[in-house]
């Protein structure tokens, strides 16, 4: 049964939007998915400007994924990676207690180009958020395909449809990517206490409503089911929920004091900038009014 519907909210980015889905007031987590930005579809211009770039920044208590479906993001960590983001892939950057990167669009400055995709945040759970921070690159082999009468699910992360990612995740969560044929039906996994679908493209519709791009579809517990009313491209997700969590521009934590800390190791240059790039940063924004709720 259908819970919740969310709309993006449209966030300037400063050369291109972005779709925000999480966090939302209503329901600011779904599982441990805490963040959620639908980037584009955008063509980038040969020449863009670097303002459009990701400058190093850091991040706590997560892990990110960028998923993307076209076009390419370069990413830079601290902990020593360089790896170009491309479709299909996965690049799974567990932050724990401290992580910098950044991520440049430096192929579409070369030649221009497409680029559409999902960057999401998933909490760390209490006895994980303080772990080594760590980078993985993984490609398209090992991530699960399943292809049956119209229906094309990829596994992103975690279990989902009797198939597991070699993408090491700290608690029980799912994420795929589903293509979906006008006319076919698709249940979500029902071993997860909390679920959700985005509509990155095409017509969905349940529980009698059509849904449309840019959509968001948080199911409650028991049987959760989606029909494609044209072909659709859709983001399932979701698993079990991590407790409570603060966010703060791009920490996350169980605890306000630790993302305190956070911000005034930042502000004092006491985190390592990517080793590949480190010339330049995002400076910590100032803080907000009023502080941020917990999250659930």
């Amino acid at each position: 049964m259908l819970e919740l519907v969310i709309d993006q909210r449209r966030k300037d980015l400063g050369g291109f939007e972005v779709g925000r889905v999480l966090p939302y007031g209503p329901r600011r987590m779904v599982g441990p998915f805490i963040f959620f930005d639908h980037m584009g579809p955008v063509n980038l211009p040969a020449g863009i400007s670097r303002k459009v770039d990701v400058r190093p920044h850091p991040h706590i208590g997560l892990s990110t994924v960028t998923y993307l479906f076209e076009g390419e993001i370069m990413h830079r960590d601290s902990v020593g990676s360089e790896q170009a983001i491309r479709p299909a892939e996965v690049n799974w950057m567990i932050a724990g207690r401290g992580i910098t990167h950044s991520e440049r669009f430096e192929r579409a400055r070369m030649e221009g180009g497409p680029l559409h995709g999902i960057q999401s945040w998933v909490a760390l759970p209490d006895a994980s958020e303080e772990t080594e921070p760590s980078f993985a690159h993984h490609p398209q082999d090992d991530l699960p395909l399943l292809q049956d009468a119209g229906i094309k699910i990829r596994i992103i992360a975690g279990k989902a449809f009797g198939k597991e990612a070699r993408v090491k995740t700290h608690s029980p969560i799912f994420y795929a990517h589903a293509e979906l044929k006008a006319g076919t039906v698709l249940e979500l996994p029902d071993d997860y206490s909390e679920r959700a679908a985005y509509v990155v493209s095409g017509i969905l519709s349940t529980d009698d409503q059509e849904l449309s791009p840019g959509h968001m579809l948080v199911f409650a517990p028991g049987p959760g089911v989606v029909r494609a009313v044209t072909d659709a491209c859709v983001m399932l997700l979701g698993g079990e929920p991590v407790g409570p969590r603060f966010i703060e521009w791009n920490f996350v934590s169980s605890s306000q004091e630790r993302i305190a800390q956070a911000k005034a190791d930042w502000r004092a240059g006491r985190m390592k900038l990517p080793d590949l790039d480190h010339d330049e940063f995002i400076p910590l924004p100032p803080d907000p009014v009023p502080p941020p709720n917990p999250m659930s």
